[in-house]
């Protein structure tokens, strides 16, 4: 036998030479070893990273319908909401059955207002579609049967509807019902310099207040609003100039009660206004929103000042109800008829040819025939031009909705008397043939003409020239009807531009600042103020939003939605580490 095969081998391993790599070495070897990924030829399989599945639950992409009832102060909540679930990457659409998600802002004054709001919800529904409740309905009685399961965000909450919409879209039920504080004292509300859509980019409708000081018998709003809580002047005069600045040229004051401005916190409507009215440019307006009897009677002589004022409209709603002093004593109204006549005797002498609005409320439990026929005597003798004529509807849980009832056909009646009333005369007969000075802010409800008003908030209409479009013209009236007058534009007139600003674009957010656009063209993180006092969130991907800079207290849902993140996060890396050793 040869001399290499003298040893004997006694086992086949025994084979494996010094050279060889031992097997620790082939193990940790695979470290340069590198799998092929197949690449797919198919198209659909690649998505977008920008763009993600139309049925996704990522928050910050789906389309969101808004629907607003009620006063200004409603538009305005609505305006901002939509501002700032634009700005957080949501699409605000007008199409309500192309949205993923219905949002729907809610007026509790009225019975029908209510009805609307909750057949809008079945509606939604009826269609699948994701809803959250706004307004001062679900703020008022949350408990409601056919509210339940829904998320809802409360009147002082709305610069958290980006977090409640959020948590919507993943299929959560919210309920965000608090009241603002600092330091214990109620604040006015969400902050005034949110990002808003304006319905129309020429009108700026800022909230000087919230609640008031009354306790109406029939009021249900009171309930949602709560007692007055008023806005620092400093606050509403930086709000109106970043309006003007951004292309407005006519501001609306409004509030449940405007004349009650300032009590809470030191000061008072004049005093407000005369720093409003040193900011207005000129071609651009500003309309006082409606007050009550009783806090306008001490500023008599000022408002009468204000309301002369070439940049303020003469115009002024003063709500009376009833021209019988015991169904006011019924309603708690806190002022008396002597008291109303007051008030607009003063100012029709003070402020000629002003305009005064008032409202009335037909069939109020006890009122008689002898209270109503008081307050037909009182729109005959002021024949204003401005009446809303309101039939009574017992709100739940309201004081009112617990006194005897006047029968349904006799409220009924009653309207319609004050209607016809109302109807038989016209106050704008008299002014064919003027030269008015009118600001063009909107346009017709049958798109036939541009809305114009004159120095009096009176109603003009104009030719639909693109040119007149948040302008202010002079016009020669030449027909008058019931609530408008029609005018001919001069043609050697001066005409004025109320901002060297050009107005938003329908739809463009308001309030946005250059380096928060930066922020969200880029992709990047956006840095809060120091004042802002809230967490920053860095954008994920270039489609999720950001941490938005308002949202001063909206940690609080975020906490389980950024773990679980995070944890997710973890949990990928842990599991693709292990995959590398196998």
């Amino acid at each position: 036998m040869p001399a290499a095969c003298e040893s004997v081998l006694e086992d086949i391993e025994d084979i494996v030479s010094a050279e060889d790599l031992k097997p620790h070495d082939r193990q940790f070897g695979r470290k340069n070893v590198f799998p092929k990924v197949r690449k797919r030829n198919s198209q659909k399989h690649l998505q977008a990273d920008d763009e993600p599945p139309s049925d996704s639950i990522i928050p910050g992409v789906q389309k969101i319908w808004i629907r607003t009832w009620g006063c200004s102060h409603n538009n305005s909540d609505g305006e901002y909401m939509a501002g700032q679930l634009a700005a957080y990457g949501y699409k605000i659409t007008e199409n309500s059955a192309e949205a993923d998600l219905w949002l729907l802002n809610s007026c509790t004054v009225k019975n029908p207002a209510e009805d609307h709001f909750r057949n809008s919800i079945k509606k939604a529904q009826e269609a699948k579609k994701k809803v959250v409740l706004a307004g001062c309905v679900p703020q008022a009685q949350p408990r409601q049967e056919y509210l339940k399961g829904l998320s809802i965000i409360g009147v002082q909450q709305i610069d958290r509807v980006v977090e409640v919409v959020e948590e919507t879209i993943k299929g959560h039920s919210v309920r965000l019902l608090g009241q603002k504080k600092d330091n214990g004292k109620r604040l006015g509300g969400a902050r005034l310099d949110l990002p808003k859509i304006r319905k129309n980019p020429l009108i700026e409708i800022i909230s000087i207040n919230t609640g008031c000081l009354n306790a109406c018998t029939y009021c249900k709003t009171k309930h949602a609003r709560g007692d007055l809580a008023s806005y620092p002047i400093e606050e509403l005069v930086d709000r109106a100039k970043q309006s003007f600045q951004e292309g407005v040229c006519e501001i609306w004051l409004t509030s449940e009660d405007t004349g009650a401005y300032g009590r809470d916190i030191g000061t008072d409507l004049p005093t407000l206004l005369w720093k409003l009215v040193e900011v207005i440019p000129e071609g651009a307006m500003l309309r006082l929103g409606m007050t009550n009897p009783p806090y306008i009677l001490e500023h008599l002589e000022e408002m009468a000042k204000i309301l002369n004022h070439p940049r303020v409209y003469a115009f002024l709603h003063i709500p009376v109800q009833s021209a019988s002093d015991s169904v006011l004593m019924d309603m708690k109204r806190e002022y008396c008829v002597a008291d109303f006549k007051q008030v607009v005797d003063f100012l029709k002498e003070k402020v000629p040819g002003i305009t005064i609005a008032t409202d009335i409320i037909c069939g109020f439990p006890g009122e008689t025939d002898e209270d109503f026929q008081e307050t037909l005597k009182l729109v005959e003798l002021y024949r204003f031009p401005s009446l809303f004529i309101n039939q009574f509807y017992p709100r739940p849980g309201t004081p009112a909705a617990k006194m005897p009832q006047v029968p349904a056909a006799v409220k009924k009646q009653r309207t319609k008397d004050l209607s016809q009333l109302f109807h038989s005369y016209n106050p704008y007969d008299h002014k064919v043939g003027e030269r008015q000075r009118v600001l063009v802010t909107e346009e017709s409800f049958d798109s036939n003409y541009y809305v114009a008003h004159n120095p009096f908030y009176e109603q003009v209409l104009v030719p639909k020239d693109p040119l007149l479009m948040g302008k202010m013209v002079e016009v020669n009236i030449y027909e008058a009807g019931k609530h408008f007058m029609k005018g001919q534009p001069v043609s050697d007139a001066r005409v004025h531009t109320a901002s060297i600003s050009r107005p938003l674009a329908k739809g463009e957010v308001s309030g946005l600042t250059e380096e928060f656009r930066r922020s969200a063209q880029n992709g990047t993180s956006w840095k809060a103020q120091p004042s802002a006092e809230i967490p920053v969130k860095t954008r994920l991907s270039s489609w999720m939003a950001l941490q938005l800079p308002w949202q001063q207290e909206g940690g609080g849902l975020k906490i389980l939605s950024v773990s679980l993140a995070l944890l997710a996060v973890l949990v990928m890396f842990y599991y693709g580490g292990m995959k590398t050793e196998l």
